[in-house]
């Protein structure tokens, strides 16, 4: 990490999952089940989408009801929590992360490229190209990015 994103704390681009949308926030993508290197960065915000409460974080954090490979068990909570988390990212270190950190991960981070101005039809697209080629696992995945470009 850098001296100046260590100071203002934000990711680096090179950390592990994280994505880069088009304004320049950073948000990093991860699968609970893979642990995290003991000296990356902690966040200071995270999201998480499970099917049951995640365990407590020392950082503030919020649970999004999401089975996996389902969808938000309450879509108006996720978009709240999605548009929260994509705010923050202007000036935190914000992580997204499910079991794996492809299907719901991928799914919530095309949702963020929405709302970062990325057309909902080319959201997954772009999450694939610049976070994982595997992000995004259903067909009802992909239809909810784009029809969360609707609003």
């Amino acid at each position: 990490m850098s001296e100046s994103e260590s100071e203002s704390g934000l990711w680096s681009e090179s950390d592990a999952g994280v994505l880069r949308l088009p304004s320049g926030r950073l948000v990093r993508g991860r699968g609970l089940r893979h642990p995290v290197h003991p000296a990356a960065p902690l966040p200071a915000y995270g999201v998480y989408l499970l099917g049951r409460q995640p365990p407590e974080t020392p950082w503030e954090s919020h649970w999004v009801r999401w089975p996996d490979f389902r969808l938000p068990a309450d879509r108006a909570a996720a978009r709240a929590a999605l548009t929260e988390a994509w705010e923050r990212a202007a000036g935190q270190r914000v992580e997204v992360a499910c079991g794996g950190g492809r299907g719901r991960t991928g799914t919530a981070l095309a949702c963020l490229a929405v709302l970062d101005g990325v057309p909902a039809g080319e959201a997954v697209a772009y999450v694939r190209e610049h976070y994982d080629r595997r992000a995004v696992e259903t067909p009802w995945q992909s239809r909810y990015v784009r029809r969360f470009g609707e609003g």
